[in-house]
């Protein structure tokens, strides 16, 4: 998957639209970014803005938004309701897909550094970004905001991690950070009594409620603390309130992390603690946009609860997902509009054809799409029927002892045959680079020698696109050969069919990887290649012949 990564900045302005609209396209104008949402209000005087893309890319879409509020936003004339202590207030980078936190922290970090520099700014990083434990909390960092931060500045104590320890009348100081991503959501209930939804927040969420004793008294501790009995989520804030629009109350959540508590978790535990009230949870909403991780998650957790197996296609997890957890109750919940992969995810132009199209494309005088791209497809075929036979074997009487194995061979499958059908473009985009380096001026020896390096490289990528599809469909074979073993007889030719169309674009492959090599310069990625192209049609041979032979037995019995 490819590296996504969230950036929810918050400016110092939400009244002037000139300015918020400068930043928005600061930010927007950055190529590779997609500037999802911008949320300004009036009293806070602030504007979140939300994008998503490459790192890098949002990473200079950030810095080019602080470059635009550090000429529009003057914060010795900025008042508002929200606590702020700089024009470009915060900050957060949140990993969405493809990315690691330790990676986001490496990326706020430089990128607070760089706007330190560049500005003249005092720079705090806190949460996982933070360089030492009293600066991860914001509100700590933030404490005494704009009009204490030239003394603050003063402390050693509080000496910025980037920028200098001078006080910026004109910006102020602005914390950069990496953090989960933060799942706004909402549980319904039927009633209209915000009593009830907060007791159901006070029970559910990670600080729970302040112990008391029989007389109803607040307990302290031996330090004179209030104690507090804590409540069952970790990574949650809840509260309960009522919303006359919809005429209910619901349980309003911060998920701070889908990881440590799944979005699932937190419906049904919500559900649980409601039906102790005699209360029904009758729905629910997500605020904004959500990754799609949390969905898949919720959608394998309810097949789980069926007794279904958990492989089967994205689409349908998601689609599970969203009737299970009532997200679309109160109003429509489309998914290509709110979940971030979808809404940034750009169609393939070979896969998102019609079959009957892409066959015609493929007859037509044109070199791409080629053998390549077909390889691909035929791989990703050879996966996905490994996939239906494991999700035929799941629930099967008689095959009880491999459901829990053909679940866990299914998912496995379905990402293959996405890895596999993304291949199916990638290997005529390659093909398309060699296109445009032939295409380089060849007019004096200086642009020889410069066209020659380049259809060298575009060829090299040409020959990693069908090698990197090889083994994805050596994998696709194995998986072939497990459900052709050991699962739903009745499906054996399936089987015996996928591991076929899987060795196939395995050969298909490896004879394209053949025809560009002879244009790859001599080196070490073309030895590398040529011994990795014999090693898989040697591995290739077993799983092929034992799945053969299982179907056979199959179909003899």
């Amino acid at each position: 998957m490819s590296a996504l990564v969230e950036c929810v900045p918050n400016f110092s302005e939400g009244r002037d639209r000139s300015v918020i609209d400068a930043i928005a396209r600061a930010i927007s104008g950055v190529s590779g970014v997609r500037l999802l949402d911008v949320d300004a209000g009036a009293d806070t005087n602030r504007t979140v803005y939300t994008f998503v893309g490459a790192p890098d890319a949002v990473a200079e879409a950030a810095f080019q938004g602080a470059a635009a509020a550090s000429r529009l936003i003057d914060m010795s004339k900025q008042h508002g309701a929200h606590p702020r202590m700089g024009a470009l207030d915060v900050c957060p980078i949140v990993p969405v897909s493809g990315v690691t936190m330790d990676q986001c922290v490496e990326l706020a970090r430089a990128l607070g550094r760089r706007m330190a520099e560049a500005f003249a700014l005092p720079v705090y990083f806190y949460e996982y970004a933070a360089t030492r434990p009293e600066r991860r909390n914001l509100a700590d960092i933030r404490a005494g905001e704009y009009e204490g931060l030239q003394k603050k500045l003063a402390d050693p104590a509080w000496a910025p991690d980037a920028g200098p320890a001078t006080f910026n009348a004109r910006l102020g100081a602005t914390v950069v950070g990496a953090r989960e991503f933060l799942i706004a959501y909402n549980v319904n209930l039927n009633t209209r009594e915000q009593k009830l939804a907060n007791e159901v927040a006070l029970n559910i969420r990670e600080a729970g409620r302040l112990k008391r004793d029989a007389k109803g008294q607040v307990v302290t501790g031996a330090d004179g603390r209030e104690l507090r009995v804590p409540g069952r989520l970790k990574a949650v804030k809840a509260i309960g309130w009522t919303i006359e629009q919809y005429r209910q109350a619901q349980v309003s959540i911060n998920l701070l992390s889908y990881r440590t508590t799944p979005l699932h978790a937190v419906f049904e535990t919500t559900r649980e603690e409601a039906a102790k009230l005699g209360l029904v949870v009758t729905g629910s909403e997500l605020v904004g946009l959500t990754p799609l991780e949390p969905l898949v998650e919720a959608g394998r957790y309810y097949l789980r609860r069926q007794g279904r197996s958990t492989g089967l296609p994205e689409r349908e997890l998601v689609e599970l997902a969203i009737q299970s957890l009532g997200l679309a109750q109160l109003s429509p919940f489309d998914p290509d509009k709110r979940i971030i992969e979808y809404a940034v995810r750009v169609a393939a132009p070979l896969a998102s054809m019609t079959v009957e199209r892409f066959v015609d494309e493929v007859s037509s005088n044109s070199p791409a799409p080629g053998g390549g791209s077909v390889a691909a497809l035929a791989g990703s075929l050879g996966a996905a029927l490994a996939a239906m036979v494991a999700n035929l074997t799941v629930g099967k009487a008689g095959y009880e002892s491999a459901w829990a194995s053909s679940s866990a061979l299914a998912e496995r499958a379905q990402a293959l045959k996405a890895a596999l059908l993304a291949a199916v473009d990638e290997d005529t985009k390659s093909f398309d680079g060699v296109l445009a380096a032939m295409r380089l001026p060849k007019g004096t020896e200086e642009e020889k020698g410069a066209r020659a390096a380049a259809i060298a490289a575009a060829y090299e990528t040409a020959t990693a696109v069908p090698l990197a599809t090889a083994r994805l469909c050596l994998q696709a074979l194995e998986l072939a050969e497990q459900a052709a073993v050991s699962g739903n007889r009745n499906s054996a030719s399936d089987a015996g069919v996928g591991a076929l169309l899987a060795k196939a674009g395995l050969d298909a492959a490896v004879m394209n990887v053949r025809i560009n090599l002879p244009s790859v310069r001599e080196g070490s990625f073309r030895t590398a290649t040529l011994a990795e192209v014999a090693e898989l049609q040697a591995k290739s041979a077993g799983p092929l012949s034992r799945a053969l032979a299982a179907v056979d037995a199959s179909l003899k019995a």
